[in-house]
């Protein structure tokens, strides 16, 4: 009979015995750089955990004892070992793996340490050391064993975290509700600076990214902040991205600015470098080739949950009618732009749509999530002139794309289909229908849309005006920051939309604006 796992299992699980299989550590280093003697501290970037298997997870943190640097040589940081200990208790009493990790110095001195080895479905706490240094103790797990029986998980899902509008409060309030994993949906940072709307607080360099070295002092800059710290410390994590990772709007190689694709390839190196560097990803099968790198996978929680983690940007096709003086997501119809309609397009390119639906098909679990950059649902809004249209930078501007997925699911019948999604600033509830056109069309699967941790919400009133023409949409609300949380068990979900007071705010509290629950065989959430 399979073990019955509960979330606490991730939080509270029996301390391993001494006799527990560790896998082995590479021993690389010297012994001059283990005695090294810190000016400053090296770990003031925090430290992370994410990419959770059944036996293991990647531990990460960046050797930075100056976080801001212009030096692409020395950014900051010490080539050289750094020591991660991983226990199976919070006191860090029982040490069940100790070893030697690279901090690459062709990666900024980040460290991505891909454990192995471990028991399953449960927590581990690990710090890493580096001479006289140590850094935060962090909170990691592993996924419960293949097919095991786990009846209830809890998650929560963030996007668009910009530095300048806002206070991360939204990271610290999810912490405090202990989780057992985080899910980054994209816009982790922002590439530009604000110039139009008030700052809160600036980015250091007051430029928009483009070099290595810009993105690299990006990243380093939102991780200084104590609440995004104490949410990778607390939580495990997984992440995607979207566009200002690079560039507003940006698609494949196509820039927003109309850049030669050459050159937009070569910022796109740059960015992913820097995204790399600063990201609990797994280092074998995430590590950038130039412009390229690997991020869409799949992650099984026992027999409850599949998350498949989806790239929105990198493989998509040009947006429809990419032309000047249009700059990136602008609204077209059908007969302004027939290109819409073009079978050929892909969201996520056909490699991608193929991995996609295999994984839909095959999958053994309960409730079925992907986790998706921008809005999938149907959302007609008006053009300049009046005309009900299609926002050309989300799925609506692929709309066979989106059709492909939608029937896909119909006729392969995953359990509990579910769309998470981040990009808008706001929150919604969607129905997925298989023809949005008639509201008595099946609905196949459900959207959760999270609004931003602190990016400006679009205008409400303006969007409010769309929703008659769009009666799959159960819920809409553009004025509040925050994040959804979400509870899950074999027979239900249940989604809290979770909203701060006062983004600007660095004490902002926090309260459930709506709650929604998906029943188990019915797709659509109802008011919970």
């Amino acid at each position: 009979m399979p073990h019955r796992s509960t979330r606490r299992l991730f939080l509270n699980q029996a301390v391993l015995s001494a006799g527990a299989a560790i896998a082995a550590p590479a021993l690389i280093g010297h012994a001059a750089f283990a005695a090294s003697r810190w000016a400053s501290d090296p770990f003031r970037l925090g430290v992370a955990a994410g990419a959770p298997t059944p036996d293991g997870f990647v531990l990460w943190t960046r050797l930075a004892p100056v976080p801001l640097s212009t030096d692409l040589q020395a950014p900051g940081g010490l080539s050289g070992p750094s020591i991660p200990e991983i226990a199976a208790d919070e006191a860090m009493r029982h040490v069940v793996r100790r070893g030697t990790a690279t901090a690459d110095a062709a990666y900024a001195y980040s460290v991505h340490e891909e454990v192995r080895g471990l028991s399953p479905g449960r927590s581990y706490w690990y710090r890493f050391m580096a001479g006289d240094a140590s850094s935060p103790m962090g909170r990691a797990i592993t996924a419960p064993a293949p097919g095991a029986s786990v009846d209830h998980l809890s998650f929560a899902f963030f996007s668009c975290s910009h530095y300048e509008h806002g206070y991360f409060s939204g990271y610290r309030h999810a912490a405090e509700e202990t989780p057992d994993f985080a899910v980054f949906l994209g816009d982790y940072i922002y590439e530009y600076v604000e110039q139009k709307r008030p700052v809160v607080r600036h980015h250091s360099d007051g430029v928009e990214c483009i070099t290595l070295g810009q993105y690299r002092n990006r990243y380093a800059q939102y991780h200084t902040d104590p609440d995004l710290q104490r949410l990778h410390a607390t939580t495990p994590s997984l992440v995607t991205w979207d566009d200002h990772e690079v560039q507003n709007d940006y698609a494949d190689r196509w820039s927003q600015t109309f850049d030669d694709p050459a050159v937009f390839l070569a910022r796109r190196a740059a960015a992913y470098q820097a995204f790399y560097e600063h990201m609990p990803v797994r280092p074998v099968f995430s590590k950038p080739h130039g412009a390229a790198m690997r991020l869409y996978d799949r992650y099984d929680f026992g027999d409850l949950l599949r998350i498949n983690l989806i790239d929105g940007r990198q493989y998509r096709s040009r947006e429809a009618c990419y032309r000047q003086p249009k700059m990136g997501g602008h609204v077209e119809t059908a007969t302004s732009c027939p290109e819409l309609l073009d079978p050929s397009r892909s969201m996520i390119g056909m490699e991608q749509e193929a991995w996609l639906f295999d994984g839909l098909a095959r999958s053994p679990s309960r409730w079925n999530v992907i986790a998706n950059d921008v809005m999938m649902a149907r959302l007609k809004q008006r053009t300049p002139s009046g005309e009900m249209g299609s926002w050309t930078d989300d799925w609506n501007g692929y709309p066979a794309s989106r059709a492909r997925v939608l029937q896909h699911i119909a006729d392969s019948k995953p359990a509990n289909p579910v769309v998470i999604t981040g990009d808008i600033h706001s929150f919604w509830a969607n129905d997925l229908k298989a023809d949005f056109d008639n509201p008595a069309s099946p609905t196949l699967a459900t959207e959760l849309v999270g609004t931003s941790v602190s990016s400006p919400g679009p205008d409400y009133e303006t969007f409010k005006t769309y929703l008659p023409d769009n009666p799959h949409i159960k819920f809409f609300e553009s004025r509040k920051r925050g994040y959804v949380g979400v509870d899950l068990k074999p027979g239900l979900l249940t989604a809290r939309y979770r909203a701060l007071s006062d983004v600007t705010d660095p004490n902002a509290t926090v309260e459930t604006l709506a709650a929604f629950a998906i029943v188990d065989g019915n797709a659509g959430a109802v008011p919970a």
